[in-house]
């Protein structure tokens, strides 16, 4: 096996905002407490064990217990739980929503750097104990985002008419998925086992929510992952003060606004991933999940004929908690509220919104995590990296925009020069002359030695795309070859995380692709990765 790491601003993937946060860019500096240096973790253990009760402990334990009791638990995530009662153990978390059967590959690589994060400050912080912890957003309530998965470059979906959080949906009807799954899969080993996973989450539990809970397990339980589902009455009844500073004083309204201008000032050009509403809460109650409005001193349910009066909302927050659901703006606080938490671990987008909310977290007097940006890898198989090699194709190489990648090894191939630009640069220099003739002369003809000047470059552009495309067509195998295989290693010029499902390289490596991972991604390395199998 062989590793290579590229900048992530070299693959031309990542917004420029991530990248100049993982370069530690001065001026992002305001948007953030810690950044993510081995180091660092000291202090923000110290931060959140002064912060985080014994009392919060006590319900996270029991919820997590009364949680699991349907599943079958492994010794490694039993004992997770149960240190977490102790105040010198601390998580480390990544969230993902109930994406049918995990949705996208960087799924796995969210989770294992998760645990692999917890792993490395075990072994530099061996007074305390570290829990990776998986967040199943199953409040979420956009289903077309997570009714599906790709395999083999079809998109095999699940058709349902449904409303409310997706965690609570009835996974009846999957079994017709199961179907077109199973066909398309093949009988080897490693597809057995993946059609059993399938059926033993999705045909045998009777919520998204239960069947995610038990996927995520089966494949992480050795590792002692912690799957926590935040739609739970108890760790709620810890978030009604934070939800009553939102609804009735607008705080996270008014800090995360002020600090997405701040944010802007740093440069304009940098993506605004979410923006707050006055109001950051829906209304959750059995198949509905609509967003609460204020209007004139009453609050209304969006798209119902819900209303209550302060009085009746506050009552009503208190007495049923579990009916507040936090949208993407209060959903970190929540969970920084319920967990003894250090370090989030997400996506570029995910990051690009947590960095918008420092000063809601300050407001609300919790602390703020340190923000680390998954890892993020392109597996390369042995067969792949062969045909790779025969191209004389670089790993930086391949991440090139199509066009750009055929161009330039069509330039390096060729038996003739397609590049201009000695003779651009000779025109330049005679046309020189000829503005200073003009300036000694008449310098009423600048203007008319410009456009010729500007006529015969084109003129040279235009030949040289018309020699670079003859080209192409004379060396068509070549381009053919090459855009296979990017296409393959970029399916819909997309990163492959983005794009394949687990179960593609799990057919390929069986039960060591997880070892593979859990061995070669290192969570504080902030480069991309590239796996090759040789």
């Amino acid at each position: 096996m062989d590793i290579d790491c590229l900048p992530f601003r070299k693959t031309g993937y990542f917004s420029k905002l991530i990248c100049d946060y993982i370069e530690e860019k001065e001026a992002l500096t305001p948007l953030y407490d810690q950044f993510p240096k081995l180091e660092n973790f000291e202090t923000q253990i110290r931060g959140k064990k002064a912060s985080f009760s014994a009392a919060k402990r006590k319900t996270l334990v029991k919820s997590l217990e009364d949680q699991y009791k349907d599943i079958k638990i492994s010794k490694p995530t039993s004992a997770n739980i149960q240190s977490l009662s102790s105040d010198n153990t601390f998580t480390v978390t990544t969230g993902h929503q109930l994406n049918l059967f995990t949705g996208p590959l960087y799924f796995l690589y969210k989770i294992v750097s998760t645990i692999n994060l917890a792993k490395v400050l075990k072994e530099n912080y061996t007074d305390y104990h570290f829990v990776p912890v998986y967040w199943m957003a199953t409040e979420d309530h956009d289903f077309d985002e997570i009714n599906y998965f790709n395999f083999r470059g079809k998109k095999i979906q699940w058709n349902k008419e449904v409303s409310g959080a997706v965690g609570r949906l009835s996974t009846e009807g999957l079994d017709e998925v199961f179907e077109i799954f199973s066909l398309g899969v093949g009988g080897s080993k490693n597809a057995t086992y993946l059609k059993e996973l399938f059926a033993k989450a999705y045909l045998e539990h009777k919520t998204l929510t239960a069947a995610t809970r038990f996927l995520a397990n089966e494949l992480f339980k050795e590792q002692g992952l912690v799957i926590i589902d935040g739609d739970d009455e108890s760790l709620k009844e810890l978030l009604v003060p934070y939800v009553k500073k939102d609804i009735f004083d607008h705080v996270s309204f008014e800090k995360v606004s002020d600090k997405i201008e701040e944010i802007l000032q740093i440069d304009a050009d940098y993506p605004i991933q979410v923006n707050p509403r006055e109001i950051n809460y829906f209304y959750l109650k059995d198949d509905i999940r609509e967003r609460i409005i204020e209007q004139e001193g009453t609050y209304f349910v969006n798209d119902t004929q819900l209303s209550f009066s302060k009085e009746e909302l506050v009552a009503e927050l208190e007495e049923h908690p579990d009916r507040f659901s936090p949208n993407v703006v209060a959903r970190p606080l929540y969970q920084e509220v319920i967990l003894p938490n250090l370090c989030y671990i997400g996506g570029g987008g995910e990051l690009a919104y947590w960095l918008e909310l420092k000063s809601s977290f300050e407001a609300m007097n919790v602390p703020f995590p340190i923000l680390l940006l998954r890892n993020s890898a392109l597996v390369i198989t042995k067969k792949q990296n062969e045909k790779l090699q025969k191209l004389h194709v670089s790993h930086s190489d391949i991440f090139l925009k199509q066009h750009s990648l055929i161009n330039k090894k069509i330039r390096e191939i060729s038996n003739i020069d397609i590049d201009f630009t000695p003779q651009k640069q000779l025109l330049e220099n005679q046309f020189k002359g000829m503005y200073e003739l003009a300036e000694k002369t008449d310098k009423s003809f600048l203007g008319a030695v410009k456009a010729q000047e500007v006529k015969q470059k084109k003129g040279l552009d235009n030949l040289e795309k018309r020699l670079l495309k003859a080209q192409k067509r004379k060396l068509e195998d070549h381009v053919v070859r090459l855009t296979d295989i990017q296409n393959q290693l970029f399916p819909g010029q997309s990163l492959q995380e983005r794009q394949l499902n687990f179960s593609e390289l799990y057919l390929e490596y069986g039960e060591e692709l997880i070892p593979m991972l859990l061995k070669n991604l290192n969570p504080l390395d902030l480069n991309f990765m590239v796996i090759k199998i040789v």
